[in-house]
């Protein structure tokens, strides 16, 4: 190792060169990484949700569809605007009255379900349905979405997954770049409070600014990401990974101590015992972020593959790049030294020592209400619900939920051979279902006594084949209720009475599958998670008792943290259930094994329990404090800006959960070596020193 930081050091230019010119295909490879907008299609492509729309755009050449609602517009005005709609590439036809029969004919002439599901009389609103021809979030239907908006009058509202995923789209790519800038900007602010350099924390954010680029443009291999791990991955690299240069910058003012007039000298050294150090704390990090990859629903994949390759590439850039700037630019560095605006709090480690007890017993008492706060969460599925109120896909599906009480749309596909009146039968069974509304179809247009070729050949096809007959199925409930779900399963019980392959599809169907397969995933990821760590320390510190300790302490932590949302009322997405507690773990278990490594030290050196437990409290404290706020700094800002709800509660609860496990650390970790000393010492190797123990 001592090698490669002589290497790093003599090839400084050259290197800093390179690591300029790898920005250019790094941005290429991130502006050309598709990103998805659609958080349902990372459930496994073999649920049959998932087969049936892939089924349905083959067969009908139909990916998605949007409900509209015109308001105050005459019925000319209307067909006029329909037919300037189907001109929108990849708009595939739009379903209105005139699509059924005539303008001349009266609307009365249609059966009472369908003549109220297209319109509400009292709003003075009709609805319109429009079908794509490519799938709900491609780029070609958001397209067409905005085209849409472009084209249709100002009171027609488009509503459904494929309008929501056009404006997370709008919202995202207009708030990313304001997260960098929030995490930059406080990240730098806790370190210029707490570093005694004003210039060093700039080429921190520097080195890791160029991290997070080469993360990024290296994710076209994947062939697309999804928005969730685009907008973290910048807070989040930045939050793990800025540790390693805090590393690398105090081992170098400990190395140019010793040698004061060779500073190449110095970063070597630095280079090489910091290489040695993060890459044993970066383990615990990527371990956490692998775990997500065993998730059935892949999104887990997604974010977990980025992220444990942003945290190689954050090691990589702390031993190459930083140093190599910190020595191009060392002059200047220099000059900007300071003493720390925020003193060394080490010495209060007599105290947490002295008050062990104290600690113990509070740190027990708060884990009771913990745990059960923890276990007792309330968490939503529903992806539309927490998004901004003002998004124009919002306000249509409030007016749709308002003017036609349709909480959720399921489209059912059936064999296209049944007959008429064993379609009927399905169709009436359907109705009778709580909350089911309006089952629209070719025969529920049609009385039992009119043949299906009377329908328009435009209309007919876009509803029945050779093979399938679509039924378009809405309901009162919203999407991820309890009451939806139920009718999901009636419904597709009516679906296989009829046609054992028939099959329910739609947002809610998916949202219910989502809802099953993270359930699962929740409890292995977490498994898994723990005890992947639990393995790491056990080779690290060569401890049978360590790994239950240590482990403990975070996910106390981790407990107390998902426990507060339980008290403060707040309602978590999903998603944050699943990946707080392995980020949280991976991300701050390096705390507690740092404090370990140097109360393993000291009891090798030959000190006593007590001291060598408060030596390692107070040397390791500041670092720990540090690293917490920078991590607390990384993602607060975020969380606190964010109107996108799943990316504002996943940084708010990794930055309370950085300062929590913080906190349990620095006051309970001590109290229990102090607690388990002799069980650890017996239980572990490298405690010991036999030669001084002889000597004795």
């Amino acid at each position: 190792m001592k090698k490669f930081g002589q290497k790093v050091v003599k090839y400084r230019v050259l290197i800093f060169v390179i690591s300029l010119l790898l920005l250019i295909p790094s941005a290429f490879g991130f502006i050309t990484t598709r990103i998805n907008y659609d958080i349902l299609s990372y459930l496994p492509q073999d649920m049959e949700t998932m087969k049936g729309q892939d089924i349905l755009l083959d067969e009908f050449g139909t990916g998605a569809f949007s409900l509209c609602v015109v308001e105050g517009m005459d019925e000319k005005d209307i067909s006029a605007m329909r037919k300037d709609m189907e001109k929108v590439e990849h708009v595939k036809s739009v379903i209105w009255y005139d699509s059924i029969a005539g303008l001349t004919v009266p609307m009365d002439v249609l059966p009472n379900d369908i003549r109220e599901f297209f319109n509400n009389k009292d709003a003075d609103s009709t609805l319109m349905i429009v079908l794509y021809d490519s799938s709900m979030s491609s780029d070609e239907t958001m397209d067409a979405v905005k085209e849409l908006r472009k084209v249709a009058s100002k009171d027609c509202y488009i509503s459904g997954m494929s309008s929501v995923v056009t404006d997370i789209k709008d919202l995202v790519m207009h708030e990313i770049p304001i997260y960098v800038i929030i995490a930059a900007i406080l990240s730098l602010i806790i370190l210029q409070l707490t570093m005694d350099s004003a210039a060093a924390p700039l080429f921190f954010l520097l080195g890791i600014g160029m991290a997070i680029v080469y993360n990024l443009g290296t994710n076209f291999i994947q062939g697309e990401m999804s928005y969730l791990t685009e907008a973290l991955t910048a807070v989040l690299q930045l939050a793990v990974t800025m540790d390693y240069s805090i590393f690398l910058w105090h081992s170098y003012e400990a190395q140019c101590e010793k040698t004061p007039d060779d500073h190449n000298t110095a970063m070597a050294n630095a280079i090489s015992e910091t290489l040695a150090s993060v890459t044993g704390s970066s383990i615990t990090t990527i371990a956490g972020f692998i775990a997500l990859c065993f998730m059935t629903f892949t999104l887990g994949l997604d974010l977990g593959v980025v992220m444990a390759k942003g945290v190689v590439f954050g090691v990589i850039g702390c031993v190459t790049i930083l140093p190599s700037m910190l020595l191009i630019f060392d002059k200047f560095v220099q000059k900007t030294k300071h003493k720390p605006i925020i003193p060394d709090v080490g010495r209060i480690g007599k105290t947490v020592i002295k008050r062990r007890a104290i600690c113990i017993i509070i740190f027990l008492i708060l884990l009771v209400p913990a745990v059960f706060g923890y276990k007792n969460n309330k968490v939503y599925y529903d992806l539309v619900g927490s998004l901004p109120k003002t998004l124009p896909s919002i306000t249509a599906n409030t007016k749709m939920d308002e003017q036609y009480a349709m909480g959720a749309t399921h489209i059912a596909m059936v064999d296209s051979s049944l007959s008429q009146a064993d379609a009927n039968r399905m169709i009436n069974q359907m109705k009778d279902l709580d909350g089911v509304k309006t089952v629209l179809g070719i025969d529920s247009i049609l009385s039992p006594s009119i043949p299906r070729d009377i329908i328009p050949k435009s209309l007919s096809e876009d509803l029945i084949n050779d093979k399938y007959e679509l039924l378009l199925i809405s309901s009162e409930y919203a999407v991820a209720s309890d009451e939806v779900n139920e009718q999901c399963i009636q419904l597709e019980k009516i679906i296989k009475s009829y046609d054992k392959h028939g099959m329910l599809i739609g947002e809610a169907p998916c949202t219910k599958d989502l809802i099953e397969t993270t359930d699962t995933d929740f409890k292995v990821v977490n498994a898994l998670s723990i005890a992947m760590v639990f393995v790491i320390i056990l080779f690290v510190f060569k401890s049978i008792s360590l790994p239950f300790i240590l482990v403990a302490v975070i996910e106390a932590a981790i407990c107390m943290n998902m426990g507060i949302s339980y008290y403060t009322g707040t309602t978590l997405p999903f998603i944050a259930s699943i990946v707080i507690g392995t980020i949280q773990l991976g991300a701050t278990v390096d705390y507690a094994i740092l404090m370990t490594t140097k109360y393993k030290n000291g009891r090798y050196s030959g000190l006593g329990k007590k001291e060598a437990i408060t030596k390692a409290l107070t040397e390791s404290m500041q670092s720990i404090i540090v690293s917490a706020l920078s991590f607390f700094a990384a993602t607060f800002g975020v969380g606190m800006y964010s109107n996108i709800d799943m990316i504002s509660s996943l940084c708010n609860l990794m930055a309370r959960g950085a300062i929590i496990s913080m906190i349990v650390v620095i006051f309970v970790l001590p109290s229990l070596f102090m607690i388990f000393d002799k069980l650890i010492i017996k239980t572990s190797k490298g405690f010991i020193n036999k030669e001084l123990v002889s000597n004795k």
